[in-house]
């Protein structure tokens, strides 16, 4: 495809939300119903996240960062305790340990997966360590089985940033219940949307509690204006659980749909050889949230992601966006995070391709062709 004939095409956005229709007549029954922050769509979506899920508990929260604080305050981890994290990732978690007093402990990644293994975390743990968060970044998921036994082998909790991973599976069970606690975002462009809004899982009965109290003030339920604890507002409006529940009756068309995506991206990459998508071990089941590819490096990682954001550029002229990967945090000043040679490779190669319901396949074909001309331009 010539770049005259992608140039003529409409713009290819990197993500947009779908809307099946329902959410319109969902959310104005909500209004009409009066109970626009809390109410029954709050408590439906709880239901039907904890029954697709299997998580015994599912609590909404008012996005999918809170959903990370919530998840530590509920653990009660803070001052002076230590969180494992990736240097590879989308920043969330890292603030949300700062915001609770943690200190973060950075982690390289594997360079297969660019997730976060068991291997690279055992070596970090001390005595102050108190959690380990793996983010399961673009629909993978971690290789959960090593890391829950070394966990539980050091009496550490795992926090699962399942954000970017809703119903993808590990070994056939759920991301985000397969640690301690999950934590899981309906922002604009995830799997599921509400607008904003997040959840958090877990099987623990005290934590879960106390996660409720937390989130509505410490109020204590059966005594209105009575707080046992320093609370928050984390709370999720009934008219974002009705936009959620709508969505809800779709997610078996949802998944199939970015399934379809995926393979069809894995189809049309496979003739450029410059790039390598993210390898899924045999144990994942993804629901592909954002199809992500590794540029072939350009010797030094400045190099590499001077290349890479030409690229970027390269595409958006055509009429196609993209996201370069995460920024390795040792980029980032506030974080203190040293260099880590795989998450700092891996950064300065990822670029992330347009993923959206209603991506056709023509749109892959002009996206992958778009790709393949803008890498030769830029060797």
């Amino acid at each position: 495809m010539g770049r005259e004939n992608m140039v003529a095409g409409a713009a290819i956005p990197w993500a947009k939300p779908k809307l099946f229709g329902e959410e319109e007549s969902f959310v104005i029954d909500a209004l009409r119903s009066t109970w626009i922050s809390g109410g029954e769509y709050v408590s439906r979506l709880e239901r039907e996240i904890s029954g697709r899920t299997g998580a015994r508990h599912a609590i909404a929260v008012s996005n999918g960062t809170t959903a990370l604080e919530l998840a530590f305050r509920g653990l009660r981890i803070g001052a002076g305790d230590e969180v494992i994290v990736p240097a590879f990732t989308f920043v969330a978690p890292v603030n949300m340990a700062l915001t609770v007093g943690a200190r973060p402990v950075f982690a390289d990644i594997d360079s297969k997966t660019w997730l976060l293994d068991a291997a690279s975390v055992e070596k970090l743990i001390t005595e102050r360590t108190k959690a380990i968060v793996p983010v399961h970044l673009y629909g993978n998921v971690s290789d959960m089985d090593p890391m829950v036994l070394l966990a539980r082998r050091h009496g550490i909790r795992i926090i699962e940033d399942s954000a970017e991973s809703a119903f993808s599976r590990y070994n056939g069970k759920s991301a985000g219940t397969l640690g301690d606690v999950g934590t899981f975002s309906f922002q604009a462009t995830k799997t599921v949307t509400t607008g904003e809004g997040g959840m958090v899982l877990t099987d623990n009965d005290d934590v879960a509690g106390y996660m409720r109290l937390l989130r509505d003030h410490g109020m204590k339920p059966s005594q209105r204006y009575w707080h046992d604890v320093v609370g928050y507002n984390f709370r999720l409006t009934n008219l974002q659980a009705a936009v959620g529940c709508a969505q809800l009756l779709h997610l078996g068309e949802i998944i199939e749909q970015r399934k379809l995506i995926h393979s069809l991206y894995l189809d049309a990459l496979a003739s450029i050889s410059e790039v390598s998508p993210q390898f899924h071990r045999h144990e994942v089941d993804p629901v592909l949230w954002a199809i992500a590819v590794r540029l072939r490096s350009a010797g030094s990682v400045e190099a590499s992601r001077a290349r890479r954001d030409a690229i970027v550029r390269r595409m958006a002229a055509d009429g196609i966006e993209t996201r370069p990967g995460f920024y390795s945090l040792d980029l980032l000043a506030p974080y203190g995070c040293p260099s880590l040679p795989v998450a700092s490779e891996i950064s300065a190669n990822v670029i992330s391709l347009p993923t959206f319901f209603d991506l056709k396949e023509a749109d892959i074909q002009r996206i992958c062709s778009g790709l393949k001309a803008a890498i030769r331009e830029t060797e």
